[in-house]
C-alpha cells in the first residue's frame, strides 16, 4: 500500500510539472528608442496561475533571458524578480524583428526525466512581416507565421518546429486570455490554423519527449522532455 501511495504521489507531481510552463509576455510591437517591458512567468496561463517566484520548480528562476536584435548576436538581459514574475526591458535601436528567448534545463530530474523549459516572444518595430524562424535561437519552437498584432475572428497560422524541421502531426495547445484552451494537431508542414474570438494575449505551447539516457548533475535519466511556448496579442 505504501509503495502504491508513493507511486500515485509521484504521478500526480509529474503531471503537475508537465502542466506548468515558462512563458514571456511583452507587447507584440515596439518603437525605436522607447523602453520595451518584458515579463517572464511560470505556471498555467489557461487558469491564470502564475506561481510566486519563490515557488518556481527546481532552479527554473535561474533562467537567462536573451535578446536577439536585427543583424546582431544575442545578448543577455538583466532580470529583476517580482512577486510572481521576472521583469526586464530593452530599447529597440531600429526597425526589424527582436526576439526574446529562454532555454533552461531544470537542475532536478522529475523521476528519471530531464526537463527543459523554452519560451520565445517576438517584438516587431516598423512594418509587420513574416517571422524569421532562423533568428529564434532555440531547438523547439511554436510561433505565429507573421509577426504582428492579430484581430478577433481572423484566421491565424501557427507553425511548430524542432531542430529546424516542421513538427508534423503534433499537438499544439492554444490558451486564451478567457481561460479557454484547445489542442490542435499540426498538418504535415507543422502548421495549424485557428480564429481567436476574444481580444488579449494568447499563449501557445508544444512539447517533445524522447527516450534517451545520460547523466544530469550527477543523476541518471532515461528520458528528456522539452516544453516550448510563445505568446502574441489579439485586438478587437
Amino acid at each position: 500500500m505504501k509503495s502504491l501511495l508513493l507511486a500515485l504521489l509521484f504521478t500526480l507531481g509529474t503531471s503537475q510539472l508537465f502542466a506548468h510552463a515558462l512563458w514571456i509576455e511583452t507587447a507584440s510591437s515596439g518603437k525605436t528608442g522607447q523602453a520595451q517591458e518584458v515579463k517572464v512567468y511560470y505556471g498555467e496561463y489557461a487558469t491564470n496561475e502564475r506561481e510566486e517566484t519563490a515557488k518556481w520548480y527546481s532552479n527554473v528562476k535561474d533562467f537567462t533571458l536573451w535578446l536577439t536584435a536585427p543583424g546582431k548576436e544575442k545578448i543577455k538581459l538583466t532580470t529583476t524578480p517580482g512577486t510572481n514574475f521576472y521583469s526586464a526591458s530593452f530599447a529597440p535601436e531600429g526597425n526589424g524583428q527582436y526576439v526574446l528567448t529562454v532555454s533552461h534545463e531544470a537542475a532536478e530530474l522529475g523521476g528519471t526525466t530531464k526537463y527543459e523549459f523554452i519560451a520565445a516572444a517576438i517584438v516587431t518595430v516598423g512594418k509587420p512581416s513574416a517571422v524569421d524562424v532562423a533568428t529564434i535561437p532555440v531547438s523547439l519552437k511554436v510561433h505565429t507565421v507573421e509577426a504582428k498584432t492579430y484581430k478577433v475572428n481572423a484566421p491565424i497560422q501557427i507553425k511548430a518546429i524542432a531542430n529546424g524541421k516542421p513538427l508534423a502531426k503534433t499537438t499544439v495547445s492554444v490558451f486564451s486570455p478567457e481561460g479557454w484552451s484547445k489542442e490542435v494537431t499540426t498538418d504535415e508542414n507543422g502548421v495549424i490554423t485557428f480564429s481567436p474570438i476574444w481580444p488579449g494575449r494568447y499563449v501557445l505551447e508544444v512539447s517533445a519527449r524522447e527516450k534517451t539516457e545520460g547523466t544530469h548533475n550527477g543523476k541518471a535519466y532515461t528520458a528528456a522532455w522539452q516544453g516550448a511556448t510563445s505568446s502574441f496579442e489579439v485586438s478587437k
